[in-house]
């Protein structure tokens, strides 16, 4: 781990702002604890939130601790290139599932993601999904508690071990006591409190480089410097032509087709982590307004915590983030020889060197605020996902709903403790957004394909979707298995199979690990469907697109309604794509 990071020390004010959170945070769980009479209103809230609630957790529950610190560190290594995951990796998407995939979902009635896939195809589908997506949120978990961890370390002085058990302890309490809707409200309070926290760092950040004219000289020299183009850090589309043009590490295509389409639709389109949020819309209108009221504030959201990390790297003349500590207390350093930096100390590094006592609470609140997001956001998910996918299916089906609810606790409990192991896993990453993204890669771009088959080809059968899924899964594994990212060594990060292949960067190596498993799932589910019966169309209606009617919009205000916010959206998202291009 690194070592406690210098600047200005924490005083009482910095604690008091903290502990305030704290309390308020779990004074929402206390106050909402006696309205977790069902399981339904543990897991799904009764279905009776509002749009704008809804659209802002459907946010703020991809706003952990993964994604403000991971895309600071993302910043920090790749620059300005790092908004492609926002602006073609999930804005677009957020769209699609607003405009089209939202009806599926919430008209079925479904309880989960898994559950519309047994709808749609059989049970073989929805448990090997059930199964694979219970995997994928105790790692996302674990990456949380790490980031969570990690920070206490960096701030406190704790021990990693130490640090992990307390986020796991803090984390188990705040869901045991009011279950999604007390992670839906502190979500919406999260989105606030980094909106507030990160905006001054950025501003101030930004003032000590010479303004944007300023960091974009510092970073122009610091590539030539390392034999990049001048602005390779500034810059989102230059040098897209081939990975040894951009730090990125990939081409265009690897980029469009690996991220923009089949991990920004597969993880925004078929993640139940923030399917749940528009799920507990109170009307089909705010489910599908749900994802396109939360696309307008994700554009913006590059300038808050990519920003900082970009900043990181050059303030003060060398930059403010610190090695990575090996086991035996010396920096580490990669396969040429140079010292690895912890890129994810990048954002934490700029609170403590430019915040003052007060703005340190509320900026350190704010990164609290997105570690308890990622945590209640994955776990909520993961015990929903194993009461009514695994547990009622296949253990004790005609329990009654207080049984459900019981298990749906211990669940969380399972959960917690899973995600502790998965933090140690995070830890030997140097950017937990990578580890992050290659998890979506096995789980999430198989799913993508199985899901747009199945909703726009009514000929696609349940045996299609299930070996389509699984033959993808296992295109996943074989592809990071005969794969590396240059300067790593076989193991966690591939190779383990051999290294046929070594990418530029991990990044490159995780779209073309999505690319081969969507492409292989939609392959496979397009043949084994043809050689095998499909369902009658009656039993499809409200399933497939072609056989569903579609409902018309009660919204009386232009403004409301759905096809007019995806049209003014994309249109602000063409224009930060020339800007930046």
């Amino acid at each position: 781990m690194a070592p406690v990071l210098t600047g200005v020390g924490l005083r009482w004010i910095d604690y008091t702002i903290i502990g305030i959170y704290f309390a308020f945070v779990l004074g929402i769980g206390w106050q909402l604890r006696r309205a977790m009479r069902t399981s339904t209103d543990f897991f799904l809230s009764g279905r009776s939130l509002p749009a704008w609630i809804t659209g802002l957790a459907f946010l703020s529950a991809n706003l952990g601790a993964q994604e403000v610190i991971g895309m600071g560190a993302s910043g920090a290594k790749y620059g300005i290139s790092t908004s492609h995951f926002y602006w073609i990796g999930a804005v677009p998407a957020m769209l699609f599932v607003g405009l089209f995939m939202m009806p599926f979902y919430y008209g079925s009635r479904a309880r989960s993601v898994p559950e519309y896939l047994r709808l749609r195809f059989d049970e073989k589908t929805r448990a090997f999904n059930a199964v694979s997506f219970a995997v994928m949120t105790v790692f996302s978990s674990g990456v949380s508690m790490y980031a969570m961890g990690a920070l206490m370390h960096l701030l406190l002085g704790w021990s990693f071990n130490v640090s992990v058990f307390v986020s796991a302890a803090i984390v188990l309490t705040y869901i045991l006591l009011g279950g999604l809707t007390s992670a839906i409200y502190n979500e919406v309070l999260q989105f606030f409190l980094i909106v507030f926290g990160f905006a001054p760092l950025v501003i101030v950040g930004l003032n000590e480089v010479g303004g944007w004219s300023g960091l974009t000289a510092k970073l122009s020299a610091l590539a030539v410097a390392q034999g990049h183009p001048a602005g390779a850090y500034t810059h989102a589309w230059q040098g897209m032509d081939s990975p040894a043009h951009n730090l990125i590490g990939v081409e265009w295509f690897g980029l469009v087709m690996g991220l923009g389409f089949v991990l920004s639709f597969g993880y925004w389109c078929t993640d139940f982590l923030v399917v749940q949020r528009a799920m507990a819309a109170d009307s089909m209108d705010s489910a599908r307004r749900t994802p396109l009221i939360a696309a307008v504030p994700k554009m913006v959201f590059p300038f808050l915590v990519i920003l900082p990390g970009m900043i990181a790297l050059v303030i003060g003349g060398k930059g403010i983030i610190p090695a990575k500590i090996g086991a035996g207390g010396a920096p580490l350093l990669d396969a040429a020889g140079k010292v690895v930096l912890d890129y994810d100390l990048a954002t934490p590094s700029m609170l403590m060197h430019l915040f003052p006592n007060g703005m340190l609470g509320l900026g350190l609140a704010a990164l609290l605020a997105s570690f308890m997001s990622g945590m209640a956001g994955n776990i909520t998910a993961f015990n929903t996902v194993w009461t009514y996918d695994l547990y009622q299916t296949y253990v004790r089906k005609d329990a009654d709903d207080q049984h459900y609810l019981w298990i749906g606790r211990v669940a969380t409990v399972v959960g917690i403790l899973l995600a502790i192991a998965a933090a140690y896993v995070a830890a030997s990453f140097n950017n937990i957004m990578e580890l992050l993204q290659l998890v979506f890669a096995f789980v999430n771009a198989p799913l993508f394909a199985t899901f747009f088959l199945g909703m726009f080809w009514r000929r696609t059968t349940g045996h299609g979707a299930f070996w389509g899924l699984l033959s993808g899964t296992i295109a996943a594994a074989v592809h990071h298995g005969l794969t590396l990212p240059a300067g790593a060594v076989p193991g966690v990060k591939g190779g383990y199979f051999g290294v046929v292949t070594t990418f530029r960067s991990e990044m490159g190596q995780t779209f073309w690990t999505a690319i081969y498993a969507w492409t292989t799932c939609f392959v496979i589910t397009i043949l084994v469907s043809l050689a095998t019966r499909p369902r009658k169309d009656e039993e499809l209606v409200g399933l497939v697109y072609a056989l569903t009617p579609r409902p018309p919009s009660t919204a009386r205000a232009a403004w409301e309604k759905p096809a007019f916010l995806g049209i003014v959206t994309l249109l602000l998202l063409l224009v930060l794509n020339l800007i930046f291009a």
